[in-house]
């Protein structure tokens, strides 16, 4: 197919798996996952990646790494942090299995914990199984016994990853100072104004509206339950589509994944193509937050499309604390 596919879904994959007189969908997985390394874009390590999961609605989700060039390592994207971001943004409330091409690091085993159930994951490595009759599939308990996660610090009742965020934010626009002189300044190629349509540099009109609205769904739909400092982004290509990612901490911290790199998945998995066709892009963040997003979102924007330019908006909650999941 000439569109990579990062969704496949459920009768397509139940139908893949009857075709190739497979027992199940789950066995399915690691015969994807060699042509899905195809699809991983890592040029530092050329070192190709890729995560292949069966969500619990039937439906399988593809990962793949991400590096980008002229920034430090630990701004990529790994390819189980690609899977469960993709999960989260299709609105599958469940990892069941996986499939990947080499056995997860410690980063991503920890990344997993954010889940609920996270040790009834399971995980096959296909490097260690090289036949596709060979499905040999373990718990992730096996990969990373004596977890540390979100249920050390948070309540039952607070949500995980992959389960429905309402962060009861609130938006007020504000541009940053070192912003305003675009943002007046209408003749410039890299801004784009509050008015409802602008040219941007390669002719597109945009509406920054669609923008403000994508990043500011983010931002409420992130998971920030360690410092109550949400926040989203949103991307803008140069055909008028729009990308949102959200924030989404780690109880570990290090393993969090921040709203840019969210959207540059949902970029990836939406067909994007080369990292300049986004021309403009929106953050909505706390103003006062303890954990902040814009310095280290204008590096990576300077790195991956120099010329687009990012318009911040700052946010802030209604409530004291993150919601609680709603009763069943």
């Amino acid at each position: 197919m000439d569109q990579p596919r990062f969704v496949i879904e459920a009768a397509e994959a139940e139908s893949m798996a009857q075709s190739l007189a497979l027992p199940s969908v789950r066995h399915l997985l690691p015969a994807l996952v060699r042509p899905a390394q195809a699809l991983a874009r890592p040029p530092i390590s050329n070192y190709h990646v890729a995560a292949v999961g069966l969500g619990s609605d039937g439906r399988v989700f593809v990962g793949v790494n991400l590096e980008f060039p002229g920034l430090p390592l630990h701004h990529s994207v790994h390819a189980e942090q690609f899977l469960v971001t993709s999960l989260k943004a299709h609105g599958c409330p469940r990892l069941l299995a996986l499939a990947v091409s080499a056995a997860p690091c410690g980063h991503c085993r920890q990344f997993f914990q954010e889940l609920r159930n996270s040790s009834a994951i399971q995980i096959l490595v296909t490097s260690q199984n090289k036949q596709i009759s060979d499905v040999t599939f373990k718990p992730l308990s096996q990969f990373l016994p004596n977890q540390f996660g979100p249920y050390d610090l948070l309540d039952d009742q607070t949500p995980l990853l992959l389960e429905p965020h309402h962060n009861a934010l609130s938006l007020t626009p504000i541009i940053s100072d070192d912003n305003r002189e675009n943002h007046q300044n209408l003749s410039n190629c890299n801004g784009f104004s509050e008015n409802d349509h602008h040219n941007l540099c390669n002719g597109f009109s945009n509406n920054s509206a669609l923008l403000k609205a994508a990043a500011m769904e983010a931002a409420n739909e992130s998971h920030a339950p360690y410092t109550n400092c949400p926040s989203g982004m949103a991307l803008m290509d140069c055909e008028g589509k729009v990308y949102k990612g959200s924030y989404a901490e780690s109880a570990a911290y290090n393993p969090t994944l921040g709203p840019f790199q969210a959207a540059l998945i949902a970029f990836v998995a939406g067909g994007g193509g080369g990292y300049d066709q986004i021309v403009a892009a929106a953050l909505v963040e706390k103003e006062e937050a303890k954990v902040k997003q814009e310095d280290t979102a204008r590096l990576l924007l300077k790195a991956v499309s120099p010329k687009c330019e990012l318009k911040v908006f700052h946010c802030s909650s209604s409530t004291a604390n993150f919601c609680k999941k709603a009763p069943n």
